[in-house]
């Protein structure tokens, strides 16, 4: 690259002149734009070779495993239906591939229906269906909101629950519950909680300074991502504490309380699809959107800026578009851990870090994984089920073990 790198935060490295302080690009700025681009998007490392060592040191950049992007959504797609057709297959009540197949059918205009049996139908359209679909949307907004807050806060470790909107979210759960409320009361609540501590994060972050006065902030991109971050744990530890509080003051709701908090899928119902199918939608098309400029950032956000991003809208999009997903799922769902944290990952590993791979694929990964993660929670305990949250803990703990004795994959995560 024609440009040095720098660190989240800070100068340019290796000597080279920063961009103009009046926000104008180098000259040849807009092939540093082209070579920055093409590299994040092929999954070539964004950091010059010698970024982050000692002076005089040198070391060879391995190029990052790239996957062309139509195999890899392709693959992910096979995955997902496979995982979907076997969540309306398995349950206590026992089904064959034939008559779900039938049942299914048997709702098309123009088909010839089998002998299904009402029981059976009804097992399927009633119960299963809208029960892996929910899966399906929530896991894909987890790990679509995960991949996103990893980009654009150039954080590999960032989950969907950063800036709060799993401690919104429960808070808001948490004073329905303990209130005696209706269960119909439960999503706006946790869905308004969420939504509530994401925008009070980033205020408290963005306004923790003038942009660029400290914390290595890029002019215009409305306050350093430190900043925003921190603001995010005081946020969530504020409204934890509250929480606490009121399962302290009515430990009857306790049990209520634990059971939304940990998770699951065991009421999905079609009207719950509904209520999140408009979020899943303007979510999705607004973090595809901007994948490209993702991989952008991913040389710094004093190098994106003077290639023309403009950081603070791009991060306020993401973060919006993100927000909202996340809340809707949270919403219908509970909260569900380490999805938006251990899909991006594998796909990382799997296909490349370039966004225009990593985000697609995730959401496709993330849908089928939670669906799998239900299968394992409705049969491992069967008749009994096991919170789906501890099913995808159990997975998540194993899974970041492997990372932290694995040298590849910590290479390829840095």
């Amino acid at each position: 690259m024609a440009a040095a790198a720098s660190g989240p935060d800070g100068p340019p490295r290796g000597g080279q002149p920063g961009p103009d302080p009046a926000g104008r690009p180098e000259p040849g700025g807009a092939a540093v734009a082209d070579d920055a681009e093409d590299q994040a998007g092929e999954g070539q490392p964004a950091e010059a070779a010698g970024a982050g060592q000692a002076p005089g040191l040198t070391s060879r950049v391995v190029p990052a495993r790239t996957v062309r992007p139509g195999r890899a959504i392709v693959v992910a797609v096979v995955v997902l239906a496979a995982a979907m057709v076997a969540g309306v297959c398995v349950g206590p009540a026992s089904l064959s591939l034939p008559t779900v197949l039938d049942a299914l059918l048997a709702r098309l205009p123009g088909h010839l229906a089998q002998s299904v049996s009402p029981l059976d139908s009804a097992i399927v359209w009633q119960i299963r269906l809208p029960r892996v679909v929910l899966g399906a949307l929530v896991g894909s907004m987890l790990a679509g909101g995960g991949a996103a807050y990893q980009g654009v806060f150039r954080n590999p470790l960032a989950d969907p629950y950063l800036l709060g909107a799993a401690a919104g979210g429960g808070l808001g759960a948490t004073i329905v519950i303990v209130a005696g409320g209706s269960a119909s009361l439960l999503p706006p609540a946790a869905f308004a909680g969420a939504l509530g501590a994401v925008a009070l994060t980033y205020l408290l972050g963005a306004s923790a300074g003038p942009a660029g006065a400290r914390g290595g902030a890029v002019p215009g991109a409305g306050g350093s991502t430190a900043s925003i971050l921190l603001a995010g744990i005081a946020v969530a530890a504020m409204l934890t504490a509250i929480q606490t509080y009121l399962q302290q003051q009515h430990t009857n709701t306790l049990q209520g309380v634990y059971a939304w908090i940990l998770g699951g899928l065991s009421l999905a119902s079609w009207p719950d699809v509904t209520l999140i199918i408009p979020y899943v939608a303007v979510c999705a098309v607004a973090l595809l959107a901007h994948r490209r400029l993702l991989d952008v950032l991913r040389v710094g956000e004093a190098e994106a800026a003077s290639l023309g991003v403009h950081v603070g809208r791009l991060r306020l999009t993401v973060v919006i578009a993100a927000t909202l997903g996340v809340a809707a799922a949270v919403a219908v769902s509970g909260l569900i851990g380490f999805v938006g944290i251990i899909v991006p990952h594998i796909v990382r590993l799997t296909a490349g870090p370039s966004y225009r791979v990593l985000l697609p694929v995730s959401m496709i990964g993330g849908a089928a994984f939670l669906v799998l993660a239900d299968i394992a929670a409705r049969t491992v305990q069967a008749p009994a089920e096991v919170p789906i949250g501890v099913i995808t803990a159990a997975v998540g703990a194993p899974f970041f073990l492997f990372v932290l004795r694995s040298r590849r994959a910590r290479q390829d995560l840095s």
